[in-house]
């Protein structure tokens, strides 16, 4: 909180404005500021007006006893507060099919073009979209669901509202509660919604679709070129491997152990049955593959809290892996050059615990416009040091849910896992032949672009809306 904003004034009208709250959150977060700017526009419309569907169109969910399979013929995608803001929704949890299609539990799908905002814990306010390919998922509820109504709004430009600098202050400004951050429907049922005019919107909305669809494409090209690379080395039944539906690690013996490791996890049947499997096709060591590159943990190094203009946005684990990062500030006189990544570089996060929906082993690929960020050093960075094999064609492997399996088998630590240092090196990477590889690469290379060009189309919609609000505004 800045010092500025301690010392701003609150006049006594604006008490009644927010429902008599003696709370400083509406007033520090810019809510009161925002709607007295948009009071200035020709026109607005409370949200709630420009909403349908289910409980008038902006809702939530019931609690409820969640009952987690693996199984998809027998369970759906189920998207928590912190999945929403996931680039790949590969590896979400899937919650039982009967229960989720269920009359209490039905109207918890989404639907593609519904702006969704995170309404409870630390996170409370933030908002995504339902892209084409989310709409087989359910939400929990801790997620508010906004359903536009197609008669009075388009749901593009809707979001793009809600999304921008106005829209966050409104939002931020309706969280209630100290320990537990908590919105509403009824918090926000009110925002006022600025009308631009049919053009424009149209035109904001268009930008925001097309930037739905190409995060659509990079899911399902970064899962194609996955599926490629197994298919291409022969061992197709590693698409699925089907971890939970495989016999548990109980009771099994090892014949002989170095002094490497004592950990039991490392020496467990499926993982070791797994990594053999890997191995039986055409591979490389990942040391061997890494030779010449790097396969290490990032440095450590002091940061220096700085602003945007002197500085440079440091990447934690869990932001990584989100569609926009929103890592903090520090600055560059002191930063070491190693935290920054080459193109193509693979980060895996390397330090968490076992959970089943941590990130721990999940990889991230460096390219684009994501060169500019620099990166914790929580993260193994995977840089091929072969010219034949690409960071692209070795990412769409790390992405597998065979090579995270493999990954935690070889965790060492207590709390906090760890990769083991010497057994990474003796991962085995499957290798396709030259054409295959350059193919798969190719296939990667392309998701990454439709990324970076979402991302930009999204920012130009925001442009287009934060321009024409501030001067339709005076």
């Amino acid at each position: 909180m800045k010092i500025a904003e301690l010392s701003n004034p609150v006049k006594s009208d604006w008490f009644a404005d927010q429902g008599l709250r003696l709370d400083a959150s509406p007033y520090v977060a810019g809510s009161m500021k925002t709607k007295k700017l948009l009071e200035q526009l020709p026109r607005t419309e409370p949200l709630a007006s420009l909403t349908a569907g289910h409980n008038g169109g902006i809702f939530n969910g019931p609690m409820f006893r969640r009952v987690y399979l693996t199984d998809p013929e027998h369970s759906v995608p189920f998207l928590g507060t912190k999945d929403m803001m996931a680039a790949d929704l590969t590896g979400l949890p899937r919650l039982r099919k009967s229960d989720a299609e269920s009359s209490a539990l039905s109207y918890l799908q989404l639907k593609p073009g519904m702006t969704l905002i995170s309404c409870s814990g630390f996170n409370a306010g933030r908002r995504a979209y339902v892209r084409p390919d989310m709409g087989d998922c359910w939400s929990s509820q801790d997620t508010l669901k906004v359903e536009p109504d197609p008669e009075k709004i388009k749901s593009g430009y809707l979001y793009a509202f809600l999304l921008s600098k106005f829209g966050e202050s409104l939002v931020r400004g309706a969280v209630y509660g100290s320990a537990v951050k908590h919105i509403e429907p009824h918090h926000i049922a009110g925002l006022p919604v600025p009308r631009l005019g049919t053009k424009l919107e149209g035109q904001i909305h268009d930008l925001v679709e097309e930037c739905a669809r190409l995060r659509a494409e990079f899911q399902s090209s970064s899962v194609s070129a996955t599926k490629d690379l197994f298919t291409s080395v022969g061992l197709p039944e590693l698409i699925d491997v089907g971890w939970h539906q495989q016999e548990r690690d109980l009771g099994f013996e090892v014949p002989s152990v170095g002094a490497t490791s004592l950990r039991a996890l490392n020496f467990a049947p499926r993982a070791r049955q797994l990594l053999e499997k890997l191995g039986s096709a055409p591979s490389a060591k990942l040391g061997e593959v890494c030779s010449g590159g790097q396969l290490s943990r990032g440095t450590r190094f002091n940061r220096v809290e700085s602003n945007p203009q002197h500085g440079v946005q440091l990447i934690n684990q869990r932001q990584s892996f989100w569609l926009r990062p929103e890592g903090r500030w520090i600055g560059t006189a002191n930063t070491p050059s190693e935290v920054f990544a080459q193109d193509e570089t693979i980060l895996i996060a390397a330090r968490g615990t076992l959970g089943e929906n941590e990130v721990y082993c999940r990889p991230i690929l460096v390219t684009g416009s994501w060169l500019k960020y620099a990166y914790s050093e929580d993260f193994l960075r995977v840089c091929s040091g072969d010219p034949e094999i690409s960071g692209a064609y070795l990412f769409a492997f790390f992405r597998s849910e065979a090579a995270f399996r493999a990954l935690r088998s070889l965790s060492t630590g207590g709390k906090q896992q760890d990769i083991h240092e010497h057994l990474r090196a003796e991962i085995p990477v499957p290798l396709a032949p030259l054409a295959d590889r350059k193919r798969i690469a190719a296939t990667v290379r392309h998701a990454y672009k439709c990324r970076d060009e979402a991302d930009a189309l999204e920012d130009q919609a925001l442009a287009l809306l934060t321009t024409a609000i501030e001067e339709a505004a005076g």
